[in-house]
């Protein structure tokens, strides 16, 4: 695994649920894990590539029945241990990137009602994202007696809390600019 290359955990962990093609491990990313991480098929494909050839996953029998060959690719027992080790590891690497945050920084070279509708913005986002969130724990309380689901529903909660403490900055953060 290249060092701190992230998306090679990230696409172990999908592996070792359930074998997936490129595609597929891209769509799980960009369903429930991309309110926590990001990854485009740019950082997939050449990472696989690279996994492969440190044998951490391997290519299954591809799949013809939609007329299209389709690689499906499995973790193997040294990708499941590399695994295993990165979630041993005690350090992490938390990284808080928000380009909101930075136009907030920057913001006073400009008029506030621009600060004020970067922060609608963003206030917006938040709350769809809070939805989706909601529903995933309400599905999820439903299956906490699978293991997996347990993790999946902490997860979510943690980005509800954080999601709800965004709002109430929002809030804060309109009135403040609007003060003035």
């Amino acid at each position: 695994m290249a060092k701190d290359r992230k998306i090679d955990v990230v696409i172990l962990g999908l592996l070792a649920h359930e074998d997936l093609t490129g595609y597929d491990i891209k769509k799980q990313i960009d369903g429930a894990i991309s309110f926590f991480w990001k990854g485009s098929f740019g950082s997939i494909y050449p990472a696989l590539g690279e996994m492969e050839k440190q044998e951490l996953v391997k290519r299954k029998k591809s799949d013809k029945s939609s007329g299209r060959e389709k690689i499906v690719y499995q973790i193997t027992k040294d990708g499941k241990e590399t695994l295993k080790a990165w979630l041993n590891d005690e350090k992490a690497i938390n990284d808080l990137k928000y380009e909101t945050l930075l136009k907030m920084y920057f913001g006073g070279i400009q008029d506030r009602s621009v600060t004020i509708r970067n922060i609608e913005i963003f206030e917006q986002q938040v709350k769809e994202n809070l939805e989706v969130l909601k529903f995933y724990k309400g599905n999820l309380e439903k299956v906490l007696d699978n293991e997996d689901h347990v993790h999946y529903y902490l997860t979510v909660l943690f980005g509800i809390e954080t999601y709800e403490a965004y709002l109430k900055w929002c809030n804060k953060a309109k009135k403040i600019m609007k003060e003035k």
